[in-house]
């Protein structure tokens, strides 16, 4: 029998650990991995976009429908009372619709996002939290999906020509802190909300995909994931 020295055994011990420790994810090459994050990316951006970027996306979904931000909420009320619900109703349809034709623009630049992706933000995605995915179209999209989507929200608010109105009424509600200022115009708080619904979209394909990985229909998703 072959006796080893306390180093090397130690050694030998700290290898078998660390074999034994090894996950699954480790025996899948970094090439695969880059593919199955770039492809849960797609996953998720195709099916947000599907989901809102269509008549009624937003309008018809009650997780993401664009109400009126707080404190106008009240005042929504008051307009119904005073027999001027066509009126609420016709600035929270545009809102909405505005959203909706927003998102709908948002693929080019989720697809451009999904490009840059480095290896080193793929091993952050798989080894991030839950919502790892939704993070990273977050931080690289925000700005380009802010500047495309405002000029769509201006041009639909425009034509009902309730922007100028609204803000005016919101400036004043900021200005004495019953809203916030962000809210206090009208395109930059449906445009928020168009990425807030755009968003939380995605972290809903990404929880289906994290759950149940087996389910995504896709070879490449079902290694990668399922060995998480």
């Amino acid at each position: 029998m072959r006796f080893f020295s306390k180093p090397v055994f130690a050694l030998i011990l700290t290898l078998t650990a660390a074999i034994a420790q090894a996950g699954p994810l480790d025996a899948i090459s970094s090439g695969d991995a880059s593919a199955g994050v770039k492809a849960a990316l797609a996953k998720g951006a195709d099916y947000a976009v599907a989901s809102l970027g269509k008549d009624n996306g937003f309008l018809g979904n009650s997780q993401v429908k664009i109400p009126l931000p707080g404190y106008l909420q009240n005042a929504e009320k008051g307009l119904r009372m005073f027999g001027m619900g066509k009126q609420a109703d016709q600035l929270i349809e545009t809102m909405n619709h505005a959203a909706e034709n927003a998102v709908a623009e948002a693929k080019p630049i989720l697809t451009e996002s999904i490009k840059k992706m480095s290896v080193q933000d793929a091993k952050g995605i798989l080894t991030g939290g839950e919502d790892s995915v939704t993070q990273y179209f977050k931080r690289t999209s925000t700005a380009q999906l802010t500047q495309k989507f405002m000029p769509i929200v201006k041009a639909a608010t425009k034509k009902v020509q309730l922007a100028e109105q609204y803000n005016k009424f919101a400036g004043k509600a900021a200005s004495s802190g019953l809203i916030d200022q962000k809210d206090a115009d009208l395109d930059s708080y449906v445009t928020q909300k168009a990425m807030d619904g755009l968003f939380l979209m995605i972290a809903e394909e990404e929880k289906k995909l994290r759950d149940n990985p087996m389910g995504a229909g896709s070879d490449l998703l079902k290694k990668v994931f399922g060995a998480l």
